[in-house]
């Protein structure tokens, strides 16, 4: 999954962005409200996290503006205010979540995995294809209810594939999903090695990765 950090405090921005990295997240790391929008501009998130006081344009309006393009979007404020009108404000304005600076970072994820359920249980609990069964909120790959493991980034391409099920999906759409940078993918074989250890993994079990030539991949059950 992708997530957009944005914290104007470098040494704070550089601790989520390696956190959440080792946790499987990919991730975007802007320094200021204006560099966050444009990230929120090119891609799409499973979570946002926003510090509330940023140079630019502030963390409150760059959550006004994120809101009013996209309602769902789980979205974390990040503060060192903490009077309950503070809290409301946040809250009244989109967020989804407040965290007070200092916080935990084993909280964070907490809170961020709470959200991805709730976010994933509003539109679709369980996603499939055929035999293979995928919960987005647990990252849990099943095939004929057997759990099947794959890699961060593995799970971030079949749960794309299945997303989009039946329609062709673009390599560089699966880049922006799986890869911090598309370029990292895109200008080589990469996906296509992850591909096949897709391919591999679900052998057997009579859903496949299909290659459009020229287009991208599609998952599909016999």
């Amino acid at each position: 999954m992708r997530v957009l950090v944005a914290e104007d405090d470098a040494s704070l921005r550089r601790v989520l962005h390696s956190g959440l990295v080792e946790a499987g997240y990919v991730v975007d790391a802007a320094a200021d409200g204006d560099e966050a929008l444009r990230y929120l501009k090119a891609h799409e998130y499973g979570a946002v996290i926003l510090d509330w006081r940023m140079p630019k344009t502030s963390g409150r309006d760059v959550l006004a503006i994120a809101r009013a393009r996209d309602p769902h979007t789980p979205m974390v404020m990040l503060t060192a205010r903490d009077t309950p009108e503070d809290r409301i404000d946040a809250l009244d304005a989109g967020a989804d979540d407040y965290m007070v600076k200092p916080f935990d970072f084993g909280e964070l994820l907490a809170r961020l995995r709470a959200l991805q359920r709730r976010s994933s249980e509003s539109r679709s609990p369980i996603l499939s294809c055929g035999s293979l069964r995928i919960d987005p909120s647990t990252h849990q790959v099943l095939v004929n209810d057997r759990e099947l493991r794959v890699t961060p980034r593995e799970f971030a391409i079949i749960e794309l594939l299945v997303r989009k099920s039946p329609s062709v999906v673009t390599r560089r759409s699966i880049a922006l999903q799986a890869w911090a940078e598309e370029s990292d993918a895109v200008g080589s074989n990469t996906i296509e090695v992850h591909i096949a250890r897709l391919r591999s993994k679900l052998a057997g079990s009579g859903v496949r990765v299909e290659t459009v030539r020229g287009v991208g991949y599609r998952v599909a059950a016999s």
